[in-house]
Order: C-alpha cells, then sequence, then structure tokens
C-alpha cells in the first residue's frame, strides 16, 4: 500500500512539463500516473514511476529540483462510491487528514487506485490495510 511518489517542482511556463517528461522518457523511467498542482510562479508535479531512486537521479542530473514523499496507494472497485465507502469513511472515522490526493484506473479493468498523501502513513496503513 505504501509507495514512493517523485514530486518535480517546475517554473510555470510553456515546455517545462514537456521538457520532465521527455528527461523521464529518455531515461527510461515509466510514467504510471501523475498530478499537477499549479501556484502562481511554479508548478508541482507529483508522480508515481516505475523506478523512484532512477528517476530522482535523472531529474537531478537535468537540473530539475525534485523530491520523493511516501504516499499509500489504494486500490478499490472502479464503481460508484467505492473511495468513500472504502477510503474517505475509514480515514476520517480514524482522524487521518488527507493532504491531497489523485486517483486513476483502466477502463475495464473493474479498479481504480487512488494515491494519498496522508498525515499519518501508519494509522492510515492500519486503517484500510
Amino acid at each position: 500500500m505504501r509507495t514512493t511518489q517523485v514530486s518535480a517542482f517546475l517554473e510555470n511556463r510553456p515546455g517545462r512539463l514537456l521538457y520532465l517528461l521527455n528527461v523521464l522518457a529518455d531515461g527510461g523511467i515509466n510514467l504510471i500516473a501523475h498530478n499537477i498542482v499549479d501556484a502562481s510562479d511554479f508548478g508541482i508535479v507529483h508522480m508515481l514511476v516505475d523506478r523512484p531512486r532512477h528517476a530522482l537521479e535523472i531529474m537531478r542530473d537535468a537540473g530539475i529540483t525534485c523530491s520523493t514523499t511516501e504516499v499509500l496507494e489504494v486500490t478499490m472497485p472502479d464503481e460508484p462510491g467505492a473511495f468513500v465507502r472504502q477510503v474517505l469513511q475509514p480515514l476520517a472515522q480514524a482522524g487521518v487528514n488527507i493532504e491531497y490526493s489523485y486517483a486513476y484506473s483502466a477502463i475495464g479493468s473493474g479498479k481504480a487506485k487512488s494515491v494519498l498523501k496522508v498525515d499519518d502513513l501508519d494509522k492510515a496503513e492500519k486503517v484500510l490495510g
């Protein structure tokens, strides 16, 4: 359930996301999921990739400011209300705060995944485990 998320800090201008994703592709890194958080002068791109440590190395070599964070990746049925019943309600009842989340699924797979940055990883894992 715990996984390593890679985050890149980019100037908010045309071509910066393209540059980042080309750096990853040229380094043989597979992008699994991503989320972009926008601010006025910069953006933060949160990503799940197949090789986080290698991604961090090649991004730093390319001059991209980046970091890693431990997050939860929760799998649930891809159906209405599953996220509410299986993730949000149990975490709220346990007093775990979700700082941010993003989700993805493959059409026809029957499964959806949600990536969660929470204030208490251990408690969240226990509650959702």
